[in-house]
């Protein structure tokens, strides 16, 4: 099994599941409350990964799919720790960030993500016509 060199990896962990505020949720790392959502500062200035190599979050060339695959899993367990997930992964999605994990997701989540997002709008799209037709003939 390969060990990757980042396990020394310090993380601050908050909750990962949405909690609310000031509510704290177990964690493997402990119990830490949600980050207060101050506008004045961007995101990006309570990122935990502003503290780690950049390695950890992008793939250098041709590296192998077994070191890949663990490199990602240490760079979510980090993005899992972090206060600004949330904010990060939406900036990656919004942007769109083709490379990296950012937010929790690799790049190819992310295209899953977007995709998914797509297909929503879509929907919802066809939802919106289909419901205002009869109702704006009717008028």
């Amino acid at each position: 099994m390969l060990q990757p060199s980042h396990q020394s990896l310090q993380v601050a962990a908050v909750p990962a599941d949405g909690a609310s505020p000031g509510r704290a949720n177990s964690s493997p790392w402990g119990r830490v409350p949600v980050r207060d959502r101050n506008q004045d500062a961007p995101w990006h200035t309570e990122a935990v990964c502003r503290r780690d190599e950049a390695g950890l979050f992008f793939a250098p060339s041709k590296e192998p799919t077994a070191s890949r695959l663990s490199r990602e899993e240490a760079a979510k367990r980090v993005c899992g720790g972090c206060p600004v997930m949330v904010e990060c992964r939406e900036h990656a999605l919004l942007q769109p960030e083709p490379y990296g994990v950012w937010g929790g997701l690799t790049a190819a989540e992310r295209r899953v993500v977007l995709a998914r997002r797509r297909r929503r709008e879509v929907e919802l799209k066809k939802t919106t016509h289909t419901t205002a037709g009869p109702i704006a003939a009717a008028g």
